[in-house]
Parts: structure tokens; sequence; C-alpha cells
């Protein structure tokens, strides 16, 4: 209830709903009257204020990123894809979708053809219109079977794309009830022409126009006089993002006054952090989990009791405490938690069992030390999490050896690259779209190379499925497949935690769908008067 709270709050605070509307939803949440007028005076309270420039300190930058959202993969893309950028619809933290440039997102009975109808009035940077078939290349461009989109593994279902007048007709090979949350991807802003002519060019619709791109080092943009919703976003001036990928020069940026927010607070200095003056924490659990990906067609990898016994040595209990601090929950080996509607609490969590480990890693076969990658940039304490790993498999008799890489180049040269790395995913809308990113056989970004047929199968009838029981019963069937066969090692589920200097900003809302407000923060704050 706390944040579908703070979300009423920030709508309340950027006149995105009534004083009425407000206090009727906080009604229904349970809220008594007296607290909801007391909450609503706070919220209505918050008028966003236009000027200046907001900074904000992000990890998770490289030399090698581009503004083609396409390629988009880390935090900094992330976000400043959503400073420019526009979609056709975005997913608030209730994880409801709301309408961006599509103005209705309607369904055939059989919920294999959809219909996209355009907002009217809506202005790309370069002065054009936004069309129908502006958002049908869009669409085509990331469906490609030779596109390198991360959105790929979600749109493979697509069949046609076809603008008619002020819509756009998709048809899709099986019945998907989900469509429209995947259209909620941080990877389909919509461009002019789809992106086709020019992919990087970063051209949208979104409220900032790019002024500076200098990957690895820092991106910025400057308030885009014609957006279409000026009054509910593109606050400041200007926004600037500035990639500090070092923890501790990331809280000095903060603390020192260089930027008013900051991604990725490790959880041992969040107790230090609460303590500096005009700075809050901003915590919240979601839908992200920091896992140890193994690829399931590469050896000693491609040997389940190998795979097994490694995802029996980890302390995870262990791991939660010393490495998040309890900033997070305990994972079970596939990418799904609670914050899911349809996710079964029912499958036995798994446990740290070095005796059976040790014996199912004496059956593999296998001798000799194992490499695991990490880096300081695949999450807060990724480095110390591979070292409490490396002597929880020990007491299996699991040798491990840790090689350590550069920040910059890690998402490009080792994730989905080397056979055994760690990583993060921030979570996505439903359970069918984060399987399809990240686990069909065919996605591009299957990072443990987990292929099985079977499991497609069971996915594709899933996406059909609109009795929700019926469904749940499937997707419990595909975690524990994933569970006790697949390459994934999930030791926690993490919070989200931002930092932000709340005394000279306003409007810092947090959300379970992604940090930094899921990429919004720079464009939704304002300088406090």
């Amino acid at each position: 209830m706390t944040t579908e709270l703070d979300h009423l709050a920030t709508l309340a605070g950027q006149g995105r709903i009534s004083r009425r509307d407000f206090l009727g939803r906080a009604a229904a949440l349970g809220v008594s009257a007296a607290l909801a007028t007391t909450l609503a005076g706070k919220a209505f309270a918050q008028t966003p204020v236009k000027g200046g420039t907001i900074k904000a300190g992000l990890q998770g930058g490289e030399s090698t990123n581009s503004l083609d959202p396409a390629l988009n993969l880390n935090q900094v893309t992330y976000s400043f894809g959503k400073q420019w950028g526009e979609y056709l619809v975005r997913l608030t933290p209730d994880n409801k979708l709301e309408n961006l440039i599509a103005e209705e997102i309607g369904a055939s009975s059989d919920a294999k053809t959809w219909t996209i109808k355009v907002r009217d009035g809506i202005e790309f940077h370069n002065g054009k219109t936004v069309t129908a078939e502006d958002i049908a290349a869009t669409i085509e461009r990331h469906a490609d079977e030779k596109s390198k989109s991360g959105a790929l593994g979600v749109l493979k279902n697509i069949k046609t794309v076809k603008a008619s007048g002020k819509e756009v007709i998709v048809t899709l090979g099986d019945a998907d009830a989900d469509f429209p949350y995947l259209m909620a991807d941080y990877h389909l802003p919509i461009q002019p022409n789809g992106g086709k002519d020019d992919p990087s060019a970063g051209i949208s619709a979104g409220p900032y126009k790019v002024t500076v791109n200098q990957p690895g080092v820092r991106h910025g943009g400057e308030r885009f006089a014609n957006y279409w919703r000026g009054d509910k976003a593109g606050h400041a001036d200007q926004i600037e993002i500035i990639v500090i990928n070092d923890a501790t020069a990331r809280l000095a940026a903060l603390q020192g006054g260089q930027v008013h927010m900051i991604n990725r607070v490790e959880p041992k200095v969040v107790d230090l952090v609460k303590r500096i003056p005009g700075v809050s924490i901003e915590n919240v659990l979601g839908k992200g989990y920091y896992p140890f990906n193994m690829f399931c067609d590469t050896a000693p990898f491609d040997n389940n009791d190998l795979r097994m016994a490694l995802k029996l040595a980890i302390d995870r209990n262990e791991m939660l405490e010393k490495i998040l601090r309890g900033y997070g929950s305990v994972g079970n080996d596939f990418p799904i938690n609670e914050a899911y509607p349809l996710f079964s609490a029912d499958i036995e969590q798994r446990k740290f069992d070095p005796e059976k480990a040790a014996a199912l890693y004496k059956k593999s076969g296998h001798s000799g030390s194992i490499v695991l990658r990490t880096s300081d940039v695949a999450f807060p304490g990724a480095v110390d999490a591979a070292q409490l790993y490396q002597q929880s498999c020990a007491k299996a008799g699991i040798k491990i050896e840790i090689k350590r890489e550069p920040g910059d180049g890690y998402w490009s040269e080792v994730w989905n690259k080397q056979p055994f790395s760690l990583s993060y995913w921030g979570g996505r809308a439903t359970q069918d779209q984060m399987y399809s990113t990240g686990y069909v056989s065919t996605a591009d970004w299957n990072d443990t190379r987990f292929k099985r047929p079977e499991f497609d199968k069971m996915l594709f009838v899933a996406r059909g499925e609109l009795d929700q029981a019926k469904r749940k019963a499937i997707y419990h069937d595909m975690a524990v497949l994933m569970r006790d066969e697949g390459g994934l090692i999930v030791p926690f589920f993490n919070q989200f935690i931002d930092a932000a200097a709340t005394n000279k900003i306003g409007g810092f809302a947090k959300s379970p769908i992604g940090e930094m407000m899921d990429g919004y923060a720079l464009n939704e704050c304002w300088l406090a008067a």
C-alpha cells in the first residue's frame, strides 16, 4: 500500500489527478479520511517549479554506449533514453499501463490482432508530427530478425505491422493478452521512421532534446519547448547525467552538491548516507535481481549435475545479510518473485547444502577450478559477492577462481559472452515479458543459453491463456523447470537504492519498476524554489 500511496502522491504533485480523485483512491486503499486529507495536503503542496539544471551521478555507463535505443543495456542508457525518448505506454508504480503516444490500445476477441490509436498533435524533436507510420516502423525495426535490439525477444510473436490512417494494426502469431505491456519496453521509444534512417540520432518526442552525448562520461539535454506533456514533465531547463561508476565517488558527488541524485547506493553505506543532512535514501523492493549466469551449452556448465552443485553451494541467507544488508529478499533460481501477480509461492525454497553440492560435483566428473567473472559495475557488492560465494563453494570442495573485470566494457565484452559471470536484471512488466526477453530459446539476451523446446512451448501456451488460474499453473511449471535445470543462480532479489538531495529537488518518488523512478527522475523532479 505504501508504494501505491507514493504513486498517488507523485500524480498529485505533478497535477495528474484531482484532489477528489486522490481522496477516493486513498480511501479505496483503506486509508482513513483524516490521514488521507493530511496526505493530500502534503501531496498537492508539491507544485513543480520550472527552471535550472538537474544533475544525476549514475553508475552503469561505458565508452561503447550508443544512443540507438535498440542497444540500451545499462543504467545510463536506460535513464537517458527516458529523457529524450517518448513511448507508446509506460508502466506506473502499481504495475498498470498509462497511455502516452498511444491514445488507446484494443484487441480482437482472440487477442491476436491489436489496434493502436495514435494520439494527435505529438511532435518529434525535428519538428515532424508523430504518425502511425513512425510507430509501425519503430516496431518493425526492433522486431526484425536481423535486429540486435534488446526487445527482439518479446517481439518475435509479431507477424505483421501495418499503419492505417491514425491507427497501427499489429497481428500476432499466437494470442497474447499482455501485448500492450510489451510496448513499455525501454528499448522502444518512437523515432522518426522508426529510427531506420539514423537510429543513433537521439530524436524522439520526449521532454528533452539531446545536447551532449559523451559515452562513458556525460549526457545532457535541454527542455523540448513543444513537448506535449510539458505541464507534467520536463521541469528543469536542462538535465545532465554524469557517469560515475565508482560508488565512493558517486556518493561524494552527491554529498558535495555536484549532483542532485545518484543510483546504486551500496547497502553497506546506507546507514551512513541517512545521516547526511538534506539527503534521503529512496529504497524500494521490486522485480530486480542479481544473478550468477552459467551458459548451459558451454563446458563444464553443460552438465546439469555441475549446475545443480553450484546452485546448492551458495548460502543465500548469508549472501543477503552480508552483501545486501537485508535490502532485498532471497531468490530461488528463477527470475520471478512476489512482485509479479501470478507468482507461485508454493515452490520449495532452495537452501545451502554443501554435502549434496559436493556429491553432485563429484558425480559431474569435473575437476579443477571454475572461473567466475565479476566487476564493480555488475551490481553493488558484486566483487564481495563473488568472494563470499568462493568461500561457500570451498565448503563443498568446489574451487572458484575469481576474475575481476574492468567496469568499462563489462556489459559489451563479458556479460552474455563469458560462460560464468555476475549480472543484474531489472525485471519486466509481466512474467511473459521476463521469460521472452531472457530465457526463451531464441532471445538475443538469453544470457544463460537455456534453450528448451518444452519451456518455449509452455511460454507460448501461457501467453494465449486467458484463464488466470491455468496461466499461473503453467508459470509454476516453467519456474520449476528453470530452477532445476536452468543456468540461472538467483541468490537474491535486490531493492533499488537511490539517494536524492531532497532539500534541493522536489517530486522524487519511489518506483518498484526500476531505479531513478523507473528512469523518469530527471524529467519529473524539479529544483526546489
